[in-house]
């Protein structure tokens, strides 16, 4: 792909990394990565990839835009509050770069739509807020051999983590990082959030997603990453693959 005088101009602070370069942004261009949620972790996650160039960003989110979204949720203002949150987040994409395809879904993500919904993605970030549908999302994932990068985030609070499906069959999964949901999970909405927490957490998803896509940098497969902003305190740990896993040690 010959980057166009424009692209180059709009990039160029990209370009210009060693790392990167004219044919890593090409790639960026070229790439499509799928979102699962525009909220939190979504929105910063999303106009980072549209302001880098990712050429065609999938996303999905069935919910519309509230009052208190607003607080961190930074692809949607208080004018779009009770519009579709994918029409919103189309919207805040392009007006930063118009040159970025959205494809959006409006529908909840199940187990029968999900494989459609996730087949022209390169990459896939999950910016859920429950563990049914992480679930879903990671064996979604892993039968269909695509990196997925997973957040979380709490109160202070935040996690990240990279499963490589399908590039090293001795790669954990989401389910071996929790094989069980916790009985009872605080949401929120039940328990709060500093918005800025979700801008940092979704910004790391989207430089993960990038290092991914280029195959550069040191990533976080196989490791999760913890980030408490309240005590300035970054901690990772390694994931074991846990044996008898049902969704990557079980043949599907």
């Amino acid at each position: 792909m010959t980057l166009s005088e424009d692209q180059i101009e709009r990039y160029s602070r990209q370009i210009i990394l060693k790392d990167i370069g004219g044919a890593g942004q090409a790639k960026l261009l070229d790439a499509t990565v799928f979102i699962l949620g525009a909220g939190g972790l979504g929105s910063p996650a999303a106009l980072y990839l549209a302001a880098a160039g990712v050429g065609h960003l999938v996303i999905a989110d069935s919910d519309r835009v509230e009052l208190s979204n607003l607080q961190r949720q930074i692809l949607h203002t208080t004018c779009r509050v009770g519009a579709l949150k994918v029409s919103s987040a189309k919207q805040a994409i392009q007006a930063i770069n118009p040159e970025v395809q959205v494809t959006t879904f409006s529908q909840r993500v199940t187990e029968t739509n999900v494989e459609s919904m996730l087949a022209s993605a390169d990459l896939v970030l999950d910016g859920s807020d429950n563990f049914a549908t992480r679930y879903l999302l990671n064996d979604a994932c892993f039968r269909l051999k695509k990196k997925l990068i997973s957040a979380a985030v709490l109160g202070f609070e935040g996690q990240i983590a990279s499963f490589h499906h399908g590039v090293d069959g001795k790669a954990p999964c989401y389910r071996c990082l929790y094989p069980t949901p916790p009985q009872s999970a605080p949401t929120c909405s039940s328990a709060g959030i500093l918005g800025s927490v979700v801008g940092a957490v979704g910004t790391l998803q989207a430089a993960e997603a990038v290092k991914s896509l280029l195959g550069i940098g040191r990533n976080l497969a196989g490791t999760l990453l913890l980030v408490n902003v309240f005590d300035c305190i970054f901690h990772q740990v390694t994931i074991p693959k846990r044996e008898g896993c049902p969704a990557c040690s079980s043949p599907r």
